[in-house]
């Protein structure tokens, strides 16, 4: 299994360490592949280095989760270019995940989750994810 994962997922695996999202992204990483590209880590760094998110987590757990990730994904350039999302930002993650030969894609994000399938690509919430068996 090859998996892109939206930012909000990523984040909510950050912030809520016993979350469904976490659980679907250690899954990922235990039995398959996740997806990542400069495009995708540089919204996430973004999104985490928001003054909101301070309270929650520092600039260190920011960097080693980060690190970690990049560290076991693996890095994909992107050469596909997409717009098939209502959500123009969203398209990146369509574009990582045929680029990548990606099979899954974890959102929440209902502008993704109604293309599912997306060139057989399945689109699904954490939740789902987690029934998939290897």
């Amino acid at each position: 299994m090859r998996c892109v994962f939206d930012t909000n997922v990523l984040v909510s695996s950050l912030l809520l360490p016993d979350s469904k999202p976490r659980q679907a992204l250690d899954k990922a990483l235990r039995e398959g592949k996740v997806l990542v590209s400069f495009a995708a880590l540089a919204e996430l760094y973004d999104v985490l280095s928001r003054k909101q998110f301070r309270r929650y987590v520092d600039e260190e757990e920011v960097r080693s989760f980060l690190a970690a990730l990049t560290r076991e994904a693996q890095w994909i350039d992107v050469e596909a270019r997409i717009q098939a999302c209502r959500g123009p930002k969203d398209d990146k993650f369509l574009e990582l995940a045929v680029s990548g030969q990606g099979t899954h894609i974890v959102t929440g994000d209902i502008d993704l989750l109604v293309l599912n399938p997306f060139r057989g690509i399945e689109l699904l919430p954490p939740h789902r994810f987690l029934e998939i068996r290897k």
